[in-house]
């Protein structure tokens, strides 16, 4: 008799993945400002990794920090998890921002999504094209194909708004300077981030909170994948293009299994089935509260959402510092 496959039970497993992202930022807590880049994502890797190895899942990671013989950090292809529960697809970046963090500026995160296995992209360590707009909006109404500014002019006419009134989100690099200069020419104005491109991708799905409108410019394909996990549940569309400078990079792309070189993925080709989203502040910043240390307690906030109802919630994490590794 052959035996059930075993169901991906997203509503129980959620509450499992808050406590991973939220353990992982915990933990970098005492290295926020401290200027050390590496220490403080090793402390995030490792405690992302203690909680993942408690969740009853057979998970394997697809995008993480790096291919299986880069060990020590969570690498594309670890298992995780105690092998007992469904088998899952990982997303992660134990730590969105560890320059954010080493100089204590706003918008680091713990980041990690999960899905049943085989339905997330797996993307190589490559840059990818983005465009990311959040939701209400007819299918479609932007696209990569376009020039900035035409995005920027069909967002304002389906808002019904003026360009000036867009505000774009754009990962301030040389590379991005002739597309700022457009953007510009629209009126339209630019939030620019020095790192954390899955956070701008969040801001747009909360546009009165953020005050961003759409999110452009080309960054880490793995963090495209995530960003696309918690566009999926918030609502919001998304398109990537991977982009290759080499024939390593294109070698990489053949290894994950990817032919079409060219391909503009959509948000539901990134993540192609219902997945589960925690983020966990780890600085302040425009979308969550950073750790706060106060007598006797630390406090964290953990965004934690599911696609399949489309449930958005905010956690306020308070733990006894006795009882806390820091």
């Amino acid at each position: 008799m052959t035996a059930s496959p075993v169901v991906f039970a997203d509503r129980m497993l959620s509450l499992g993945l808050a406590r991973v992202s939220e353990a992982a930022a915990v933990a970098s807590y005492k290295l926020v400002g401290r200027g050390d880049e590496k220490a403080a994502d090793q402390a995030a890797v490792n405690a992302m990794r203690d909680q993942l190895n408690l969740l009853d899942i057979k998970g394997v990671v697809v995008i993480g920090e790096g291919e299986r013989d880069e060990a020590p950090m969570l690498y594309i292809g670890e298992e995780v998890g105690t092998g007992n529960g469904p088998e899952v697809d990982i997303a992660l970046d134990p730590l969105e921002g560890t320059t954010l963090t080493a100089k204590d500026m706003p918008n680091a995160l713990t980041v990690i999504a999960l899905a049943p296995r085989g339905t997330m992209l797996h993307a190589p360590d490559v840059y990818m094209e983005k465009l990311a707009i959040g939701p209400g909006y007819p299918k479609d109404v932007v696209s990569l194909e376009m020039s900035p500014k035409a995005r920027i002019e069909a967002l304002a006419k389906a808002r019904g708004c003026k360009t000036d009134d867009i505000t774009v989100c754009v990962l301030e690099r040389p590379r991005h300077d002739e597309m700022i200069a457009e953007i510009r020419s629209t009126g339209a104005a630019i939030r620019l981030i020095t790192d954390g491109d899955v956070a701008g991708v969040i801001h747009t799905a909360e546009a009165e909170r953020t005050g961003i409108d759409m999110y452009m410019g080309s960054g880490g394909a793995p963090e495209g994948v995530l960003a696309a996990a918690a566009l999926k549940c918030m609502g919001g569309q998304m398109w990537g293009q991977l982009l290759f400078r080499n024939d390593d990079e294109r070698g990489r792309a053949a290894k994950a299994g990817i032919t079409d070189l060219n391909k503009i993925y959509s948000r539901d080709e990134l993540v192609t089935a219902d997945v589960i989203f925690a983020a966990t502040g780890v600085t302040d910043g425009s979308i969550l509260a950073g750790l706060k240390h106060e007598p006797g307690w630390i406090e964290a906030e953990t965004l934690l959402m599911r696609s399949k109802s489309g449930s958005v919630r905010r956690i306020t994490y308070r733990n006894p510092t006795d009882r806390v590794n820091l």
